[in-house]
Parts: C-alpha cells; sequence; structure tokens
C-alpha cells in the first residue's frame, strides 16, 4: 500500500499519525509526535509534501498503543529477553507483532488511558517499551540499514486471542532490575535534590539516557521545580552523555506533560513548514518557565 494512503488509513481507524524522514525514522515535524494527528487533509498535506515519507505513531494514552521492542543488531538479540518475559507471563495477549527493517520485532498491546506507562531502554537485555513519550514507525514504512540495503516494516501476526494490555515496569523489572536513585521531594533543597539528580543523569550509559533523563525530570516536575529550571540544571549532563540538545528539550517536556505540569516552550520561532526543524544548537536558551 502506498505510505500516504496508509497513513489516511490508519488515521480513519482512530490512530493519530505524523510524517518521519524517507528512508529514517526521525520526525519531519517541527514539534515531532506531538503533533500526531486523525485529521485527513493535514495528513494529505503532509504527504502530499513528501510522498516517500515514512509514518510515525505516538505510543501510550496518545494512540492506544503500548509497544515492547525487541532488537536484533550485532551487539546482542531481544528475543532470548522476550522469550523468557513470554514464559513468565509477562508479554502475552498482543495486538500485533511486526518485523522491523533489521530483524528484531514490535510487539503491539492495547495501552490503558487511566494508566500511563512512560518508555524504557532495557540496554543489557536489547530490549525497550515505547509508551508515554515515545514513538514507533509502522509499516508500510521503509528504512535505509548501514549497509545500504532496505528493510520494510511488515505485519507478521495479528492478535492473539486473549489481547492485554503489558505491565512496563514488570517487564523492565524481570529483563534488566536496576533501582533508581532514592529521592524524597522536601527531603533536602531544590538545589540539592537538582544537583543530586543531574550527577545521575551524567552516569547514565547508553540504552539508559533517555529513560534516565525523563524520569529525573519527572521526579523535578514533581517536586515544583521550574521547566526552565530542570532543563538549565539536567541539560548539561544529558549533553555530556551525548544526547542532542533538541532531544534533551523534547524529552523533559514530554516529563512535564506526563505529570501534568506546565511543559518548557520556546519562543521567538520563526514559522515554517512541517519539514524544518528548528537548529539544535541554544536550545536551552529559548525557554520559559
Amino acid at each position: 500500500m502506498p505510505l500516504p494512503e496508509a497513513a489516511l488509513r490508519l488515521a480513519d481507524a482512530g490512530v493519530p499519525v505524523f510524517p518521519c524522514v524517507p528512508g529514517g525514522k526521525s520526525p519531519l515535524t517541527h514539534e515531532g509526535f506531538h503533533e500526531a494527528t486523525t485529521d485527513p487533509r493535514r495528513i494529505r498535506s503532509w504527504w502530499r509534501w513528501m510522498p516517500e515519507a515514512n509514518i510515525g505513531v505516538p505510543t501510550g494514552a496518545a494512540s492506544g498503543l503500548d509497544v515492547v521492542d525487541v532488537d536484533r543488531k550485532a551487539a546482542g538479540s531481544g528475543f532470548a529477553g522476550f522469550d523468557r518475559a513470554r514464559r513468565a507471563g509477562l508479554v502475552t495477549g498482543w495486538a500485533a507483532l511486526v518485523r522491523t527493517p533489521s530483524g528484531g520485532m514490535h510487539a503491539y498491546y492495547p495501552a490503558d488511558p487511566e494508566r500511563p506507562q512512560p518508555s524504557w531502554q532495557a540496554a543489557r537485555a536489547h530490549v525497550d517499551f515505547r509508551g508515554t513519550g515515545g514513538y514507533i514507525v509502522v509499516p508500510p514504512s521503509v528504512v535505509q540499514l548501514n549497509d545500504e540495503r532496505h528493510g520494510r516494516y511488515e505485519l507478521i501476526r495479528a492478535a492473539e486471542p486473549a489481547v492485554r494490555g503489558v505491565d512496563g515496569k514488570a517487564l523492565r523489572d524481570f529483563l534488566d532490575p536496576r533501582p533508581a536513585p532514592s529521592f524524597r521531594p522536601g527531603g533536602a533543597s531544590k538545589a540539592q535534590d537538582a544537583t543530586r539528580l543531574a550527577g545521575w543523569v551524567a552516569a547514565l550509559r547508553e540504552g539508559e539516557r533517555n529513560r534516565g533523563l525523563f524520569w529525573a525530570a519527572c521526579r523535578l516536575a514533581e517536586a515544583g521545580a521550574s521547566p526552565a529550571s530542570t532543563l538549565d540544571t539536567l541539560g548539561p549532563a544529558a549533553e555530556h552523555i551525548g544526547l542532542p540538545p533538541r532531544e534533551v528539550f523534547v524529552t523533559i517536556r514530554s516529563a512535564y506533560r506526563t505529570v501534568g505540569a506546565a511543559p518548557p516552550r520556546r519562543v521567538n520561532e520563526t514559522p515554517g513548514h512541517a519539514g524544518s526543524p528548528p537548529a539544535a544548537a541554544g536550545v536551552r536558551r529559548q525557554v520559559l518557565s
């Protein structure tokens, strides 16, 4: 099915979509997955402008889908961990299984709108979870692989007899138990809390960086820290471990939206079309509390 038609079919079924770069996974929209929509006029406009754009879908309550992402790369495979979790009854009841271009798999589950679950990465198990604050690329999108071949997202199995949600926290604890740092708002000054969390973020390993930054930003948001101060404190630590400034901004904004606090926002941006992302440099300077 042509990508523009597939995007409209998904929207017609109530699944919000947004365009990603042709042959890749990065959003083309200015605000990333936050601009996902079921509006057919906007979707037609996006894909008229970029007919080969891949299809992105936000995960969590926005789409009603939580996704377990099983990686298969040179560094290792997540299928063994997924199979162990399946035997333990933690990942049964999927709504669909999709083969990813690298040979991995996405397992789709219904999301509970009353119980949002954050995205996370279990690097040692090679399994990620896409919930609130995440997104996936869906069939029939095509991605260019490292060896210049192309691979397609393909549906490989439909729903199990008894479809049910997945407990993201239980799955992560099963695959890669690692306690988060103790954090008690009010136990120390806000400055001490923020400094301690920034130090923890600065020590995160690859595969844990987004999840760790999201967790730390949620804790500061719950403690009443302003979005600007959280960005100023956690931003340098996150950039130190390799996260791009734009990704840092989007992750912290997602954390504030998740806990129901006012997120940081950009100011003085020049309006542009859907494919003109803002410059990454100086993102921290472009926020207001």
